[in-house]
């Protein structure tokens, strides 16, 4: 029982992890997307 603990523990930091570095990348190609957004429009403008 205890190892099986251990495992859910494990398990769950490294999904933390994981989703963290998704929220990372999530929020980096936002902001990408925007100044993207943003230089069209200046050159459009």
């Amino acid at each position: 029982m205890g190892n099986s603990l251990h495992n859910k523990i494990y398990l769950k930091r490294r999904i933390d992890l994981h989703s963290r570095r998704i929220q990372a990348l999530v929020c980096a190609s936002a902001v990408t997307g925007l100044a993207l957004v943003w230089l069209a429009l200046r050159a459009l403008k």
